[in-house]
C-alpha cells in the first residue's frame, strides 16, 4: 500500500488508524498484510536504515479480528491489488517468451559419444 493510497483516503482514516495503534501508516499497512495468511510474503523496499528499522517494528503489532475489519472497512482491496507491471509492458513478460527448452541429455550424450569415439580412436 503506497503512500498515494494513503494519502486518498477519506479523512486521512488510515492515519487515524494508525495513530490508534501507536504506529505510522507504514507499520500499519505492514502488520495488515502479514495478518492476511501464512501464504503472503511481505517485501518491502528501502535504501534508509531507519526505514528498515521501521519496517522491521511492523512485526510487534498485533492486530486482532476488529483491528483487521476496521482496516479493511477503510481500504477497499481494489486500491491495494494492482498489476506488478503495467499492462502495456505485459506482453514482454516470461509468460510470453519463446524460449527453447533446454536439451541437456541430447547434448550430454552426443558428447559422450564423441568423447567415446576419441578414446577409441586412440
Amino acid at each position: 500500500m503506497g503512500r498515494a493510497v494513503v494519502d486518498s483516503l477519506p479523512a486521512n482514516s488510515f492515519r487515524k488508524l494508525s495513530q490508534k495503534h501507536g504506529c505510522t501508516p507504514a507499520q500499519l499497512a505492514l502488520a495488515w498484510v502479514l495478518h492476511q495468511g501464512d501464504d503472503v510474503a511481505l517485501i518491502p523496499g528501502t535504501t534508509k536504515i531507519k526505514h528498515l528499522n521501521s519496517n522491521i517494528d511492523a512485526l510487534r503489532l498485533k492486530l486482532r479480528e476488529e483491528d483487521l475489519k476496521e482496516i479493511t472497512d477503510v481500504i477497499s482491496l481494489n486500491e491495494i491489488v494492482r498489476a506488478r507491471i503495467p499492462e502495456k509492458f505485459v506482453h514482454l513478460t516470461w509468460k510470453y517468451g519463446n524460449t527453447p527448452r533446454r536439451e541437456k541429455k541430447k547434448k550430454k550424450k552426443k558428447m559422450e559419444s564423441l568423447a567415446t569415439k576419441a578414446i577409441e580412436g586412440l
